[in-house]
């Protein structure tokens, strides 16, 4: 290789065809990165945590378990005890819905056609009167043809007599013949479909053991990453030349200090607003509110965007109260955001992440867009650090 390319572009070349092969292997096994992304993200999130625990003279694996310990505990015991509360308020919330929809199709439509039709923006049907039940037709030879409407019963009554009943409504049904018709059914499509129906049970159980496999390889990756995370930077720093080592600390201490702000932060910044939440639609006494607060506590996690999605289904049920609650969960949502803007975000962000409205905003867009809902949760750390490796390189190139 040394007769081929010279000295001083061996490095650089190896290091572009490494990056190249890189890139490519993501691109290829992109679905299959999401453990590994998590893994990351997880070890960034909880490194501040596991070094606190560091300093109290506990070696580093045992402060990596313990953390992991309070952290799972705590969110075992927040679902053990929110799981009931939010399982009957979704049931009672789909009830709701139904009802309203049903309300909506038989009081709010035909009033709203009846206004239209008034004003004279709706189209007027024609009248149909209800069908007869038993229609008479005379025939060209003297007979009379007789149709009988689905609303009639015509039975044999012995040899030269009939029976003209009404046929009995719909929703009157033999409950016995009605079992046994629904057992007969139900042993005759599983008997129709088993290995379908056995092929489905194999992709729940699989399903189910991915998942279980997925979350122990993300929490196993971020233990090694946590464990390892000086020999990974040692090792990165091996990557430059030893009078730009220097450089490449700054570096990676800048996108640390952005990635603190946007990840750390927006977390903390997520708990808080979801506390406030529940509180303010706990007070007003707006319904589902448990659901509706845990809504927007995920959502914030997603800046911007997230509180603007959030708010309007907690507005939209507010509506189906009253109109002084909805203008009060409004208000609460607006003033949370007032104190994330003007407090939270300068005291536990502070200005580390510097990213501007108008980034954020892009950073979402083409990331929900590419990646859909993880392009979205993850865009804005990574317009920190491509902010930050482009303020590094320009204050290297033109300094201010």
């Amino acid at each position: 290789m040394s007769t081929l390319v010279p000295e001083k572009w061996q490095k650089p070349l190896l290091l572009t065809v490494t990056a190249a092969v890189l890139i490519t292997i993501i691109a290829v096994a992109h679905e299959v990165m999401t453990p590994f992304v998590m893994a990351l993200v997880i070890a960034y999130v909880l490194t501040p945590a596991v070094s606190w625990v560091e300093r109290r003279r506990v070696p580093r694996g045992w402060a990596i378990a313990l953390v992991y310990v309070i952290v799972l505990g705590s969110l075992a015991i927040f679902v053990r005890l929110s799981a009931p509360r939010v399982g009957q308020e979704i049931g009672n919330l789909g009830r709701e819905m139904r009802h309203n929809a049903a309300t909506m199709r038989a009081e709010w439509i035909p009033v709203a056609q009846q206004r239209l039709s008034e004003l004279g923006l709706a189209g007027h049907e024609p009248d149909h009167e209800r069908a007869p039940a038993i229609v008479v037709k005379p025939q060209p030879d003297g007979t009379y043809a007789i149709d009988v409407g689905r609303g009639v019963l015509i039975e044999p009554k012995g040899q030269d007599s009939w029976i003209v009943a009404p046929r009995e409504p719909e929703g009157r049904v033999d409950l016995m013949h009605l079992s046994d018709e629904a057992i007969a059914k139900s042993f005759a499509y599983v008997h129709a479909n088993a290995v379908d129906l056995l092929k489905f049970g194999g992709n729940l159980v699989a399903s189910s053991a991915r998942a279980v496999f997925v979350f122990g390889l993300t929490l196993m990756v971020a233990a090694y990453l946590m464990l390892t995370r000086e020999k990974i930077l040692a090792f990165l720093g091996t990557l430059v030349r030893p009078e730009r080592r220097s450089s490449f600390g700054e570096l990676v201490g800048r996108v640390d200090r952005g990635l603190a702000g946007v990840v750390r932060g927006q977390l903390i910044i997520c708990l808080i607003n979801g506390a406030l939440t529940a509180v303010g639609f706990a007070l007003v006494g707006l319904k589902y509110w448990p659901i509706l607060a845990l809504f927007a506590t995920v959502l914030s996690l997603i800046p911007i965007f997230g509180v603007i999605i959030s708010s309007v289904p907690a507005v939209a049920v507010a509506l189906t109260q009253n109109f002084g609650t909805a203008v009060f969960v409004l208000v609460w949502i607006i003033v949370i955001h007032q104190i994330e803007a003007n407090v939270l975000n300068p005291k536990i962000m502070g200005d580390s992440a510097k990213l501007h409205p108008v980034l954020v905003i892009f950073a979402l867009v083409v990331g929900e867009h590419l990646f859909q809902t993880k392009g979205a949760l993850l865009a804005v750390p990574c317009m920190s650090i491509a902010q930050s490796i482009f303020l590094h390189f320009r204050e290297r190139v033109a300094p201010p």
